[in-house]
Order: C-alpha cells, then sequence, then structure tokens
C-alpha cells in the first residue's frame, strides 16, 4: 500500500468510527462525499446513495429527518503528511448508539462577516511555517485566501464540510506557508464587497538569540550535586525558534555530565531539537557565583547561580603523626638528601614529623586546614614546591589507581607548610562568598570588567580576605616571598612551539598564557583575550621556559567586519633568581548598587604594591560600571603607576578611560569612548595596551526604516610614547629586564570622520560615505577629503557585482588611502565564505598608477563541526601589500578515525605603525608589545586521531612552517594508548620541535620518545609491573646555548622497571630500577658521558594483624664520577590499635665519591611511634563518622557481596604502579 493509500484508508476509516457514511461522487480530484448515519432505530442502508437527501427508508424509519451534512476530503496533488492527515479530522466524541448523532461540527458564534477564519486563531504564535487554515462561509460561494497579500494556490484545500441545516461550508487548507515574522492571513469571498476578514499570525525566524537557565538557583559546591541546565533558540521577536543545531555549553566551575554531542569539539555540545535543549552540570568545589554560557556561532546566552559553601554535618580528618628517635642523617624513609650529610653529624635526636588535612563547619562557616611539618605542601616528587601544585613527569597525581573516571583535586594549596582557609556563602544576595585564607590564591577580584589600567592578574601566595558588608565588597591580599615577576609577549610562526620565554626556571604554577587578538598596524587595539590552561591548552617547561601548545597558533586572522587582525601569545609568570623576599600587598573596595545578571553597578577603588626593597610597584585607581538597561552601559576608570623596576629612577604616570555603548532610542544605537595613558604609565599584569596612546572617538548608526540607514563616526589618535628598540643583541637574550629598552620618541596623531547613508535599491545596496583624515607629526603630515562610494547588487543568487570608488576630493593625498577604483564580482560558495575577483586602480600614495588584480577569499565559515574557511588579502598600511589565506579542515574518515588540516600563508614585510618601527625579536618584554613584527612565511599542519576503540587511542600531528627570515621548524607530535590483551598495556609517545620565536632558528631540535609497557591481572593483583623506556635529545637546549656554537647538544636514554609481588596476605615483594645514560657534546671534539643507576628493593612479611616486620635496600653508583651510596635498614612493627603503631629498627649506609674524595658512612638504631589521624580520633571535636546514604549502603553491599575487582581502563593499567 503506498502512503497516500494508507493515509487515504486510515482516514476514511475514522470517519467511520466517528459516524460517517461514506458517499462515493465523481470528482477530478479524488473526491469523496460523507454524510452522517442514522441511529440505531434507523434503517441502515447498505448502499450508499448518490445524492445528498435522505433515502425514502431512511424518511420512513426517522420521525424526525436529520439535517444531512455533506463532507468532501480532497487529496491535493502533492501528499500531505501524516501530520496533517490527522489535523484533516476535527476531533469527534465516541457515538453512543441509543442517541441521535451529534452534530459534526460545532456551531460558532454568530459573526458579521460572512466568512469566517475558525483557525488558527488571530494573535497565535505558530510553531511552524507551514500551518492548516480552517474557514467557514455561506453555500454557494467561493473564497480566495492570501498570506501578506500573496494568494495561495487552492489545491491546498485537502477537505470541504458542507452542513445543509446551516448553510454552511467549512474548508480545510493545508500547507500553508507563512513567512518568518509577522504574518497577515486574510479571507474574502469572490465577487463580494464584504470586507474581508483577517487575523495576525506569527511565525518563528531564524534564532536570534539563545535563551539560558537552570531549575535550581542554588547548588552546594560539593563536587557531587547537579543542577539541570534547560534553553531555547529565540527569533527576533523573542519567539522559540523551531531549528534543530547544535549548542555549545561552557561553565566557570563544574562539569557537564552525560553524553557529549561532538566531543571533538571543545565545550559541551548538546542537540537543540525544536529549539529546546537541555544538560546537567555537575557542581565543582569552588563556592561562588556560577556562571553558564550557551553558544552557537555568533548567538550566545548566559545565565548565573549560586554555588554555596557545602556544609558538612560532621567533620573530615586525615593525617598522621610520626615519632622517632635516633641517629640523624640515617632517616632511611626521610627525604633522599637528607641521608648522610656531609658534616658527619651523626648524634642521636628526637624527631617528630606530622600531616594532616582536616574539613569541618563551625556554624555557618566552612572550615578547611592542612599542614606538614616537614615539607611544603605542594613539593613535588624533584623536591620542588610550586604553585597550585602544578603536576610534573613524575608525579604519580597523574595516574589513576582506581580503575575508573575518579579524578584529584588539590583543596589545600601551599607553597609551605600550611594552608587555612575559612569561608561561608555570603548572606547577601548574589554576594558570591566571604572567606579568608593562607595559602595559594589567584587575583579574581583585582580584574573585574570595569578594570583595564588597574586590573591584576597573578597567582601568588600568602593571605587573602573578602567580606561583604551589605553592599560594599572589602577584599585584601599579601603575597610573602613572591618572585621575579616577568611579562613576554611572542609573535606566533603558525605551529604550535617551542615557544621560548625571556626568562629560565620559572616558578612552576605562576605562569598566566593568553592569546591577543589585536588590529594590525594599530598596536594597543586588543579585539579580542582568551585564557588559556596549562594541559588543555599547552604544556609548559618550568626549567627551560618553554611552550607547546596543542594546537598550531596560526599568525593572524580574520574579523567579523573583515579586518585582518595579528595574534600574540601573552605570558606573564614568576622566576628564580630575582626579587627573592619581595611582598606584595593589595586591597579592593567595591561599592555594589546592583548584583543582578546584566543589572551590575558598582564603584570600585584599587591599590597595589609590590616591595623589592629598593625597587618598588606601587598602582591605585578607582573603577565604575554602570548597567543602564538593556544593552547600554557606562564604564569609567582612572589609574596612576609608579614604577621603580627597571629603572635607574622611577617613573610614573596617568591612565584613564570612559565607555559609553548602547541603544539610544529605538533602532539608534551608539557608542563613545576616550583612552589615554600617559607614557610612564606601567601594568604588566593587564591587557596590552601603547603606554603615551591616546584615543577617543564616537559612532552611531541609526535604522531610518529597514533599507535605509546613516552612519557616522568620529575617531581621534595621539600617539606620544617612547618606540621600543629592537632587541637584536647577545646581551638582550640573556638579561632582557622587566621593561622595553627606550627608542625613539614617536609624536603624530590622525584624525578620521565619517558620515554616510546606505540605502537599498532592489536587490542592490548603495553606500555613500564621506571620509575625513588629518595626519600630522612624525608619521605623516597630510590632510585629505574622500567620497567613499559602494555598489553592490545581486546577479544571482549565489552571485553578485561591486563596485568601490574612493575618490579624493582634497589637493593632498592620504598614504596609506589613495584613490581607489574597485569593480569586481562575488561567488558565494558556501554561505559566510565569499570568493572575490578584483581589479583594482590606484592613484596617489605610494601606489600611484598601480593596478591589482587579486582573487580574494573572505570571510570565516564553519562548514560543520570540521571545518574552517577564511583568509583575506588587504592593502595595509603605507609599505606594502600584505595578505593571508587560511584552511581548517577536519574530516570524519570513520568511526573514531578523524583526521585535520591546516594551511596558512602571510605575505608581508616588517612596517611603521603610528607607535613606531616594528621589527624581528624572539619576544618583547614588558609593554613592548608594539614593535613585533608579522613575518612572512607558509605555515601547515596536518593531523590524524582514533578513538573509537575503548582498548586502543592514537594520534598524530605533524607540523612544518616555512619563512625566508625565520628559517624552518618540523613540529611533529604522536601518542598511542592500547591493550594488547586483558593484563598487558603499551604506551607510546613521540614528539620533536625546534624553536619557533623569531631570530632564533639556529637552535637545534629537542626531541623525546616515550615507550611503557605494563602488567596487571584485573582478576589477580598479585603481581602488577612496569617497564618504561625514555629517549631525550636536546632536553635542557636554550637560546643561551647558542653562545657555544653548534656543536652544543646532548641526549639521554632512560630506563626504568618497578614490579610488587604479594604472593598472600602476609608477603609482600617490591623492586625497582632505574638507569640514565647521558651524552653531551660541548664542542666538535669535547663529548662528555655519564650513566647514573638506582636500584631499591623491600621485602615486608606480617605475621598477624598486629606484627610486621620488613628489610629494604637502596644503591645509587655514578661509575664516571666514582661515586656510590648504598642503605639498609630493617624494621619491626606492632599495632597497639588500628590508630597507633610502634616500630623498631636498625639502619646502616655507606657514601663514596672519587672526585671529591669523600667517604662516610653511619648505622644506628631507631625506635619510632606513628599515631594515624582520623575521625576516631577526634570525635568530640565535631569530627564523627558519618553514617553512608542509603544508596552508597547499597553499593558498597554489592561491591563485598560480589568480591570483585572493577575491570581498569587501559590508562590506569598503562600507569599502575
Amino acid at each position: 500500500m503506498t502512503k497516500r493509500s494508507y493515509l487515504r484508508a486510515s482516514l476514511l476509516g475514522l470517519l467511520i468510527s466517528s459516524g460517517w457514511a461514506i458517499v462515493p461522487t465523481l470528482a477530478t480530484a479524488q473526491t469523496l462525499k460523507l454524510e452522517p448515519t442514522p441511529s440505531s432505530t434507523e434503517a441502515v442502508s447498505s448502499t450508499a446513495t448518490p445524492t445528498t437527501k435522505p433515502t425514502a427508508a431512511a424518511s420512513s424509519t426517522a420521525s424526525t429527518p436529520e439535517p444531512t451534512v455533506e463532507t468532501e476530503v480532497s487529496v491535493p496533488s502533492e501528499e500531505i503528511t501524516e501530520a496533517q492527515a490527522a489535523e484533516a479530522v476535527p476531533s469527534q466524541p465516541p457515538v453512543d448508539s441509543g442517541a441521535a448523532p451529534a452534530a459534526p461540527v460545532a456551531q460558532a458564534a454568530p459573526q458579521a462577516q460572512t466568512v469566517k477564519i475558525l483557525s488558527p486563531p488571530s494573535g497565535a504564535t505558530l510553531p511552524q511555517p507551514s500551518s492548516t487554515v480552517i474557514v467557514e462561509y455561506k453555500v454557494g460561494q467561493t473564497v480566495n485566501l492570501q498570506v501578506n497579500g500573496k494568494q495561495v494556490d487552492r489545491s491546498l484545500i485537502g477537505r470541504t464540510e458542507t452542513n445543509s441545516e446551516t448553510g454552511k461550508v467549512r474548508e480545510t487548507w493545508y500547507g500553508v506557508i507563512f513567512g518568518a515574522g509577522g504574518n497577515t492571513l486574510t479571507a474574502h469571498l469572490d465577487g463580494s464587497s464584504e470586507p474581508a476578514t483577517t487575523v495576525n499570525l506569527e511565525v518563528p525566524g531564524e534564532p536570534d538569540r539563545i535563551k539560558v537557565s537552570t531549575r535550581e538557583t542554588r547548588v552546594p559546591a560539593d563536587g557531587r550535586s547537579t543542577v539541570t541546565v534547560v534553553g531555547q533558540l529565540l527569533d527576533s521577536r523573542g519567539n522559540r525558534s523551531s531549528w534543530n543545531s547544535h549548542i555549545t555549553l561552557e561553565a566557570s566551575e563544574g562539569e557537564f555530565v552525560g553524553v557529549d554531542a561532538n566531543s571533538t569539539t571543545p565545550g559541551f555540545q548538546v542537540e537543540a531539537v525544536n529549539g529546546e535543549f537541555t544538560a546537567e552540570l555537575q557542581a565543582g568545589l569552588q563556592a561562588g557565583a556560577l556562571r553558564i554560557r550557551a553558544s552557537n556561532g555568533e548567538m550566545e546566552g548566559f545565565h548565573q547561580l549560586q554555588m554555596v559553601t557545602p556544609l558538612r554535618p560532621s567533620g573530615l580528618l586525615a593525617g598522621v603523626v610520626d615519632v622517632r628517635f635516633g641517629r640523624r642523617g640515617t632517616d632511611f624513609f626521610d627525604s633522599f638528601r637528607d641521608f648522610l650529610p656531609p658534616d658527619g653529624d651523626n648524634r642521636f635526636e628526637l624527631d617528630t614529623q606530622a600531616s594532616g588535612f582536616a574539613t569541618t563547619s563551625v556554624g555557618e562557616w566552612l572550615f578547611t586546614g592542612a599542614f606538614n611539618t616537614e615539607r611544603p605542601l605542594n613539593e613535588d616528587c624533584r623536591g620542588e614546591s610550586t604553585l597550585f601544585r602544578a603536576q610534573v613527569d613524575c608525579d604519580d597525581t597523574q595516574y589513576s589507581v582506581y580503575g575508573d573516571n575518579s579524578t584529584v583535586e588539590s583543596f589545600a594549596s601551599s607553597t609551605d607548610n600550611l594552608y587555612l582557609r575559612l569561608e561561608r556563602t555570603s548572606p547577601v544576595p548574589n554576594a558570591g562568598i566571604d572567606y579568608v585564607l593562607w595559602g595559594d590564591y589567584n587575583t579574581n577580584e583585582f580584574a573585574q570588567p570595569s578594570q583595564f589600567y588597574t586590573a591584576t592578574n597573578r597567582a601568588l601566595h600568602g593571605a587573602k580576605a573578602n567580606y561583604n558588608l551589605g553592599n560594599l565588597q572589602i577584599t585584601g591580599i599579601f603575597g610573602n616571598n613572591t618572585e621575579g615577576f616577568q611579562r613576554d609577549t611572542i609573535a606566533p610562526d603558525g605551529t604550535s612551539g617551542f615557544y621560548f620565554l625571556s626568562r629560565r626556571l620559572l616558578i612552576s604554577g605562576s605562569e598566566q598564557v593568553y592569546l591577543e587578538l589585536e588590529e594590525l598596524d594599530r598596536p594597543g587595539t586588543v579585539l579580542e583575550r582568551t585564557r588559556l590552561l596549562r594541559g588543555a591548552d599547552y604544556d609548559i617547561d618550568y626549567d627551560r621556559g618553554t611552550l607547546l601548545f596543542r594546537r598550531p597558533i596560526l599568525r593572524t586572522d580574520v574579523t567579523e567586519d573583515g579586518r585582518v587582525a595579528v595574534r600574540r601569545i601573552v605570558t606573564t609568570y614568576q622566576f628564580e633568581g630575582e626579587g627573592g623576599g619581595t611582598s606584595i600587598y593589595g586591597g579592593r573596595l567595591q561599592y555594589n548598587f546592583s548584583r543582578g545578571l546584566d543589572k551590575e553597578t558598582w564603584l570600585g577603588a584599587t591599590y597595589l604594591l609590590e616591595d623589592r626593597g629598593d625597587q618598588d610597584f606601587e598602582l591605585f585607581g578607582a573603577d565604575a560600571y554602570v548597567s543602564l538597561g538593556g544593552d547600554r552601559y557606562l564604564i569609567a576608570e582612572y589609574a596612576h603607576s609608579e614604577n621603580g623596576l627597571d629603572f635607574s629612577e622611577a617613573i610614573s604616570g596617568d591612565a584613564y578611560r570612559v565607555e559609553l555603548a548602547g541603544t539610544i532610542i529605538d533602532k539608534v544605537t551608539g557608542r563613545a569612548y576616550f583612552n589615554h595613558s600617559d607614557t610612564g604609565f606601567s601594568n604588566t599584569a593587564t591587557t596590552s595596551f601603547v603606554p603615551g596612546q591616546t584615543r577617543y572617538g564616537a559612532e552611531v548608526t541609526a535604522e531610518l526604516s529597514s533599507s535605509t540607514s546613516l552612519r557616522a563616526s568620529i575617531d581621534h589618535e595621539d600617539n606620544n610614547g617612547i618606540a621600543p628598540q629592537p632587541l637584536d643583541t647577545f646581551e638582550d637574550l640573556i638579561r632582557p629586564g622587566f621593561a622595553p629598552t627606550p627608542g625613539i620618541g614617536v609624536d603624530n596623531s590622525l584624525t578620521t570622520i565619517t558620515a554616510g547613508i546606505q540605502q537599498r535599491i532592489g536587490r542592490g545596496t548603495l553606500g555613500v560615505d564621506y571620509v575625513r583624515r588629518e595626519r600630522s607629526g612624525d608619521f605623516s603630515n597630510v590632510s585629505s577629503d574622500q567620497i567613499r562610494t559602494s555598489f553592490i547588487t545581486q546577479l544571482t543568487n549565489d552571485l553578485s557585482f561591486h563596485a568601490y570608488n574612493d575618490l579624493t576630493l582634497s589637493s593632498e593625498s592620504d598614504p596609506v588611502h589613495p584613490n581607489r577604483t574597485t569593480i569586481g564580482v562575488d561567488w558565494q560558495v558556501h554561505p559566510g565564505i565569499t570568493v572575490a575577483l578584483n581589479q583594482s586602480y590606484f592613484t596617489g600614495g605610494q601606489f600611484d598608477d598601480d593596478f591589482l588584480t587579486s582573487l580574494d577569499i573572505k570571510g570565516e565559515h564553519t562548514f560543520s563541526t570540521d571545518t574552517t574557511l577564511r583568509g583575506e588579502v588587504s592593502v595595509l598600511g603605507d609599505r606594502g601589500l600584505v595578505g593571508r589565506f587560511g584552511i581548517d579542515q577536519g574530516v570524519t574518515l570513520a568511526p573514531g578515525l578523524e583526521a585535520d588540516f591546516s594551511y596558512e600563508r602571510v605575505f608581508s614585510g616588517f612596517r611603521d605603525t603610528a607607535a613606531g618601527s616594528q621589527f624581528a625579536q624572539p619576544f618583547a618584554v614588558g609593554s613592548g608589545a608594539s614593535a613585533l613584527g608579522l613575518t612572512s612565511g607558509n605555515s601547515f599542519s596536518a593531523g590524524l586521531s582514533y578513538t573509537d576503540n575503548p582498548d586502543f587511542k592514537a594520534k598524530a600531528r605533524v607540523e612544518y612552517r616555512d619563512s625566508t627570515s625565520q628559517g624552518s621548524n618540523l613540529v611533529i607530535t604522536a601518542d598511542a594508548l592500547g591493550r594488547i590483551n586483558n593484563r598487558f598495556t603499551t604506551l607510546a609517545s613521540y614528539s620533536q620541535a625546534s624553536s619557533a620565536n623569531q631570530t632564533l632558528s639556529a637552535l637545534g631540535t629537542s626531541r623525546d620518545l616515550k615507550l611503557g609497557l605494563a602488567y596487571r591481572d584485573p582478576k589477580d593483583d598479585r603481581f602488577n609491573a612496569l617497564l618504561r623506556y625514555e629517549y631525550r635529545e636536546n632536553p635542557s637546549l636554550i637560546p643561551e646555548t647558542i653562545l657555544f656554537g653548534r656543536g652544543t647538544g646532548s641526549t639521554e636514554h632512560l630506563l626504568s622497571a618497578e614490579a610488587i609481588y604479594a604472593p598472600d596476605w602476609r608477603w609482600e615483594f617490591y623492586g625497582k630500577f632505574g638507569l640514565r645514560h647521558s651524552r653531551t657534546n660541548l664542542a666538535e671534539n669535547l663529548v662528555g658521558t655519564s650513566t647514573v643507576s638506582l636500584a631499591q628493593a623491600r621485602a615486608t612479611y606480617r605475621f598477624d594483624k598486629r606484627w610486621d616486620a620488613s628489610i629494604e635496600g637502596r644503591w645509587i653508583g655514578q661509575p664516571t664520577a666514582g661515586f656510590n651510596e648504598f642503605g639498609i635498614v630493617g624494621e619491626i612493627g606492632y599495632y597497639l590499635n588500628p590508630n597507633l603503631r610502634l616500630g623498631a629498627g636498625y639502619v646502616f649506609g655507606s657514601a663514596s665519591d672519587r672526585d671529591l674524595g669523600n667517604s662516610r658512612s653511619a648505622s644506628g638504631p631507631f625506635f619510632g611511634i606513628t599515631v594515624k589521624l582520623d575521625n576516631n580520633l577526634l570525635k568530640d571535636f565535631g569530627f564523627r563518622n558519618q553514617v553512608a546514604p542509603k544508596q552508597q549502603q547499597e553499593s558498597e553491599s554489592v561491591v563485598e557481596a560480589s568480591n570483585k575487582e572493577p575491570e581498569a581502563t587501559p590508562e590506569a593499567l598503562a600507569t599502575e604502579g
């Protein structure tokens, strides 16, 4: 049966079941006439009659003739959908066999009009552009239907019902098409002077914005609770748009759970179906305001809710206290560097070590604390203390040992031995949290949206407090023992690295990395700034001071309005060697007049002092943010700085800005701004700016009608600063300083005034603008007037013609914007991507009498989530032609197998700008980024990844950059992780890269190869083993090594093996072996080699649940230096209870160093007491064992009953041990 036959049969069956008799009739459009069947008391004829009058048999049986309703169901030439077929049949009540049939059509209330529109009702919002329309009129008349004045095809009439009693005809039109937005539906009678019947309808259009919210308003920051995120796609009129699309969700805290619709796309992807979407967000661990962003292309929506402090019904305590009495320097289990000290002081001493972590509720406050008496809390396996406990290669916190998706979070980060935090959710609505802490922290409160010149983005250690006293927010910071602080700006080369910073030996975890997009040849005009995250976006070598990004960093980009922009890598960090002992003091007061989302209004004041003894940096200022309703806002800021760093005498300066933007009146938008910074003003912990630059102006756009708009703008720029001096000497490379070396002064200005109109004429658009430019100073002294004319018209849907003309009216011609006449065609190969063929002719300026033929690719468009094409060719500056072409292509080759490509070509030369000359340099320090130039060259990358198999995952990428001025850089990265069988897991990783900085092409290539093999039987955990090999080439290569010539280089081979065997609960054996062989080329004929080995073994025997004994020994040797050291320890222990253990043993150690002529040994007994800290120990102080929730108890009982270990993931198997 065909679809049409099926629909017809279903329709007729439904009509029959509703009490209608089928009367066939001759109709060209397959028309069927229906009439109601008689009741059970009437004679039912088995043969359908061809007339609309009652049959004789029916008349003789019925006491009263029933009205006859004639219904025609017409099937149009185009098949209707099942939903339309269902709408064609009005809902009827069930037929009672004992009563007369109800009237099949409800009687409408009398109206003055002869023709009525019954459905849809006036003012309705239709869910779809296609809808069913039902009209009613008198028998013998004909109705015409119009939508927005356009006649509706009568073939859409699919059903006609005639009621003989009322003399009315009800007509149903299927699939009537309405346009997006407001629609006028009109029904009028043919040949009648009666006024037409009209209804107004709304149809949601293309999505214009996103509305996002949550069903919950507050959620505890416990890492477990979830909130439901819901959202809608809305059109320009605020109606829900019934579009299907991908939505990207991002949250400032927490993690989205569930299925990611496209895991290869950044962010969490959800499907919007019929304009609606939903997702679950798991709360994070940081209390405060949680901001959710939903985006799709240029559309975005925001929502904010409170993550409240999770008060605990009972506290949590974990820790250990270890008391040892024995000889000094013989503690086998202490730090290796403290074993057998060279001073030979081995007297007996009593040593106490303790560490612990605790969190508990104190009223409405939550207390969290941690301490360690022997080492900093953030100390890693290398013995280094880093900010926020940055993970390193040898740190076992990277390895999952749980066999599931468990993660490790650091609650108590501190570079010293103590962490304290007391916090609560502020009783002031939307005020976030009140807290005081000692430990590591960020300066988020000092980087508000109203702060630019006074903003501070730093990672620090010390004390911090934040308290909300009504509408007043008070924040204070203190940083102790802060190291040297540096700001570097690097021009990328189109690859992922290596990018060398200006300093070595960075403080781990102190860095903040940003990508800034700046208008080409307009230094200081930052269009976009994005913060990057370690691990997710980049890797960093703190010793070498290098950045290696996860993706290629392209040199340029194209803005939405077609301007070419350059990309910069901006990094701030602390480093060792300078500034030790520096203290930082800061405070901020912020009075909040309103805290509501999109209604925020505040007034703030900030003070910061960086004390380096005889060198200080001081910054203070005030700022305000005022929401004026809707999209209107006002920002005002003032800042003052005094900088004694890197200068013989302190320099000072002021900076201030004002910005007002938003809708002025209906259909009129505007923006006014004023920015100024003195030459002596300094702040390296904020967004890039140019000292000595003043810029102010205003712009306004007025929409007079749907086809006419006016626009006008004025912009003035003054440059009165000092241009940076080129960093082109070796001295500059090894001693870069904190601020750029002053060069020559700049003194110039540019005023640009524009006014114009844009008019749509048919399919074309005409634009006419008057442009006045006035240049003065050392850059140029020219005043010019131009008329800029543009005309664009559509020849076909995909092909358009355009013509531009810049005509100079004045006697002087602007050197950057001469006379220009351009004609061309634009071919829209895909929405958002246009290929343009242009012929331009220039007169005046440097391009006098020049012809330019160009084939351009303009715009940027994502064909899918995998493919992006972008490009631009422009005449920019007064020095030459600059251009860019790029493509990012992603291809899904098979399920889980994806490839991606990117290509970029930049052709340009270094130019002069109003802020000074640009030149090649590896990095710019401080505020010297205006001198960074754009180098020409090609960059290409290709990547392949496979993630579909849970037992095997792999990815590889090749990047190549070639430049005549910068040399080449080949970057290769490859990773693979797979399970050979259920016991063996292997991994492999390879990477290589050279320097990506300008002028550092002479550096060699660094390579790293890692191979690993792990054994673990998930069904028998008695034996586990791990084997690892690593090859390093030039692992310590830094720019300073250029001084030693081309022979400099090194290679390292590292081999390690580790195993643990526990045949039963009594015995446990553990062993480890490591070897490192290195070779260093100091010159052509000078080679140094070294081999270091380490071996360790341990055996433990448990007599019963209380008694145990162990013996352990280790050896480390370096034959080339004649160094050997070994130690051995034996111990027996007894548990008085699960929290208290007594131990006693004997230790012996010896060390010899041939080169230093130093040999030493020590031995002796020791005694120890170990106390485990947990909730049972301090239960009277609020630390009680809480009964697990019912669900958790059930889960635990299931695990105990099954007595089976969950199967581990490949990642866990590969890193186990």
